[in-house]
């Protein structure tokens, strides 16, 4: 697409500023409706130009404080780009310094260099944006449990056995809090699943593979925004640093190994499905033990397996269809 305009933004809580590459002018407005009015008032007044499809404006994802900017401008079909701060500090090289005013002249910059690659950022449906922040909602109180019950085995090491029922008391009325409210938020979850026909057939799909469990189910949703957002099941790989890369230079060749830019969330989880694959998938722990039996290295083939499970999500949501495990039919 064509832009005449580009509009580089730096997101804070209450606050953005505003950088218009046009007539390098910066202004900064309130992160609300009324501000987010306000900035496009200004872009239009000083940039000369009538028609919105002619502006570009971009910002990076810093989530609350960015979503509502993002959902002002889907409404008013005003073009945006989000991107991500790795994609854009990559861009910048060294640098010395930072400001918000800098950052958001940066961005300008950056669309205005990239403006022939760059595809304006389509929202989710309304059921995908509210299902990822229930997730990072939840994922934040499994991390707040985590935390609690590595305090009180270390209270348990550390103090007397007169003063630890105070911290045993007190971190287990926490504890059990934290576990309620995980359960409520799963079962808002379940309930947004269950209103989108579409979504819930894929969790359905994905919960046939073994070793592939209801939160990488979900977290695969939520991160391909319904298997919308990577064409293949390599391309999602490769986000999720599970991808092996060849590492040579000249004579030199090392090990292939995995790139260390990746979603350590999804990669962690992953995973542990390889790891449940192992023991409750036939397939999986035969191909395991074989690999191992030659000499391979435990963590490359367990890698190998973390590529299989995705493969295979990707394949029973392209088909449609449960996974089939045809060892189980073999003679």
């Amino acid at each position: 697409m064509k832009f005449k305009s580009f509009i580089g933004i730096d997101v804070s809580k209450s606050t953005i500023d505003a950088y218009l590459k046009f007539n390098q002018l910066h202004a900064i407005f309130e992160n609300n409706e009324e501000g987010h009015q306000d900035l496009v008032e200004w872009v239009m007044e000083n940039s000369g130009l009538v028609l919105a499809k002619d502006l570009l404006f971009g910002f990076e994802s810093t989530g609350l404080y960015s979503s509502q900017l993002a959902l002002f401008l889907e409404k008013h079909a005003l073009p945006f780009y989000i991107m991500s701060g790795l994609e854009l500090k990559r861009s910048l090289g060294i640098r010395r310094g930072k400001s918000d005013k800098a950052d958001s002249k940066d961005i300008a910059e950056y669309l205005y260099e990239k403006q022939e690659k760059i595809k304006p950022t389509v929202l989710p449906s309304q059921t995908i944006q509210d299902l990822k922040k229930l997730f990072n909602y939840r994922e934040r109180l499994v991390s707040d449990r985590a935390g609690f019950m590595a305090r009180l085995k270390e209270y348990e090491t550390m103090v007397t056995k007169n003063r630890l029922k105070i911290y045993q008391k007190s971190h287990t009325i926490v504890i059990a809090c934290l576990d309620k409210q995980i359960e409520t938020i799963e079962g808002e979850i379940d309930k947004l699943l269950h209103k989108d026909e579409l979504l819930l057939n894929q969790y359905k799909l994905m919960n046939s593979i073994k070793g592939i469990g209801p939160q990488t189910a979900l977290a695969l949703i939520v991160l391909t925004e319904g298997f919308t957002l990577f064409s293949t099941w390599r391309k999602f790989a490769s986000y999720a640093g599970i991808a092996p890369f060849p590492n040579q230079s000249g004579t030199y060749k090392g090990k292939t190994k995995t790139s260390k830019l990746a979603n350590k969330r999804i990669k962690t989880l992953l995973t542990l499905c390889a790891s449940t694959a192992i023991q409750y998938s036939t397939e999986m722990k035969n191909y395991y033990q074989k690999r191992i039996g030659e000499g391979k290295s435990k963590m490359s083939t367990l890698n190998i397996i973390r590529n299989k499970l995705l493969s295979r999500a990707f394949s029973v949501i392209n088909r449609n269809s449960k996974y089939v495990d045809t060892l189980k039919y073999a003679a």
